[in-house]
């Protein structure tokens, strides 16, 4: 099995809903080809270098997945025919694969990322536990308190 990347840019005019209908659709034609989705990494909308079909903008993301010649025959085929896409390019980034490998990686990920978010909920909760309340805190001191040598300042 091989390793693909397809960054595909996609019309910035359509909406949210239909840009996740957009990604269901490739994560459904990369599972029925056999395949498996890495990550669909979204770059969100940025200006294009010229213009395409008319439009100065596009929403970038990024497709990577492993799979056959077939898989991505199917996800460019789809690709040209949508009319959401303004363009796509497609890059085997590693043609000798393992797929058990990869899953063994994004559980690791997966992992590591659960690990993060409850360390940062717990030192959250840590950081409301540990500010005094408002009637805890001491009044200010007086200027005649503060001054430990008490003498005056002298003007200069």
């Amino acid at each position: 099995m091989k390793r693909y990347e397809t960054i595909v840019i996609a019309d910035p005019e359509v909406s949210e809903e239909n840009r996740i209908a957009l990604f269901e659709r490739y994560e459904g034609i990369v599972s029925q080809g056999g395949g498996l989705l890495v990550e669909i990494d979204t770059w969100g909308t940025r200006p294009l270098a010229y213009e395409i079909k008319k439009k100065g903008r596009g929403f970038y993301f990024r497709l990577d997945y492993c799979g056959l010649g077939a898989l991505v025959d199917e996800i460019e085929r789809f690709s040209r025919i949508d009319e959401r896409i303004l363009k796509y390019l497609t890059v085997m980034t590693d043609p000798e694969a393992d797929p058990d490998q990869i899953r063994a990686e994004m559980d690791r990920k997966k992992e590591a990322q659960q690990a993060e978010k409850a360390e940062a909920a717990a030192s959250e909760a840590t950081e409301e536990s540990a500010e005094p309340a408002p009637s805890e805190t001491s009044e200010p001191a007086t200027a005649g308190e503060t001054e430990s040598s008490g003498e005056t300042p002298s003007k200069e």
